[in-house]
């Protein structure tokens, strides 16, 4: 019995031996694959790239200074040759740069004013706008300020009593002087810059105020006016200063978005194959489709996101409801389209 019993323990010794050394190799097996999973996401996985942050001066553009150049000889020949000779005020800084130099010393011309005033302006909405954006602010304004100054002071023009193309004519030069002004400051604020302070100054102070960045702007230029109109002691000019505001709202406008605005259509059909294909054959654009459900009928949808100009709307108005005489379709204006390959041949 003692034999039988010494070799059951024997064997239970074994067993329990032979179990610590299988989970023992078990063990090692697992911490085995655990390093080959590792190893192989090491492998397989993709390298985090840290996107290099672009310093200041890569983010100025020669093109850039180019064009606001031109945006400041512009709006410098605008003002100088139209508005300062009858005394037509611009709106925002320009518009206050033109009061003040009329009710001050001679040294202080409109060209002084316009960097005495905008140029804090700028730096005081560097942290809102950027670095860039003040660069070229700065940069368009002085070259306003020294084509003004050339242009009065130096080019053999004179532009002392009346505008040497319209005369003393208070609506062609209000007008005219809008059109062109409001031209250089819709090409400074399409390549990056702007032509005068009083944006930023509603970006800066608007929400403080709890009003639109409009609403800012306008507000300016009322009280501006109204001033001017008491300085002057006569409403004839100020109330020609805000055609000249309007000319100039409206061509910035242009400038900035485009005179012929694109059109999106949003298209919600059952065939979205049918109208994907018969557009882009007619039409030879891309679209983009999004899947919806009808808010009432729970019945699947498609979605069709077409951009077109507006001779295009009636056509292909015609051709989706061919298709799908049921296709809902909304017609909205675009300000503008950027494309990933814009720009390439």
């Amino acid at each position: 019995m003692k034999r039988m019993w010494v070799n059951l323990e024997n064997k239970e010794i074994l067993k329990e031996e032979k179990k610590e050394e299988l989970q023992q190799k078990i063990d090692g097996t697992e911490t085995v694959a655990e390093e080959v999973l590792d190893n192989i996401k090491e492998v397989t996985q993709p390298p985090v790239i840290k996107k290099r942050r672009k310093s200041i001066r890569e983010q100025l553009h020669i093109s850039n200074f180019l064009m606001l150049t031109v945006a400041g000889v512009i709006n410098a020949f605008g003002v100088t040759v139209f508005l300062s000779p009858v005394k037509l005020y611009d709106s925002g800084i320009s518009g206050t740069s033109m009061l003040l130099e009329q009710i001050t010393p001679e040294w202080l011309s409109l060209s002084v004013f316009l960097i005495l005033l905008n140029v804090p302006l700028f730096l005081y909405g560097m942290k809102k706008q950027g670095v860039p954006f003040t660069i070229y602010a700065i940069y368009a304004v002085t070259i306003y300020s020294v084509t003004a100054w050339l242009i009065r002071d130096v080019l053999p023009i004179d532009v002392s009593i009346a505008s040497p193309l319209a005369g003393e004519d208070l609506l062609l030069c209000a007008l005219f002087g809008g059109l062109i002004s409001g031209m250089g400051s819709g090409l400074a604020i399409r390549f990056g810059g702007a032509m005068d302070g009083i944006e930023v100054m509603a970006v800066v102070f608007a929400k403080k105020l709890g009003i639109t960045v409009g609403t800012f702007v306008m507000v300016y230029n009322v009280v501006l006016y109204v001033i001017c109109g008491f300085v002057i002691e006569s409403w004839i000019l100020p109330l020609y200063s805000i055609v000249t505001y309007m000319a100039a709202l409206k061509t910035v406008d242009f400038i900035v978005e485009g005179i012929d605005r694109s059109k999106e259509a949003m298209i919600v059909t059952s065939c979205p194959d049918e109208v994907c294909a018969a557009l882009s054959e007619a039409f030879e654009k891309g679209m983009t489709r999004i899947e919806a459900r009808g808010g009432y009928s729970n019945a699947e949808k498609t979605i069709v996101y077409f951009v077109l100009n507006r001779f295009q709307v009636v056509k292909m108005r015609d051709i989706v409801h061919e298709i799908d005489p049921k296709a809902y379709i909304t017609i909205s204006e675009v300000a503008d389209v950027f494309r990933s390959n814009q720009g390439k041949a």
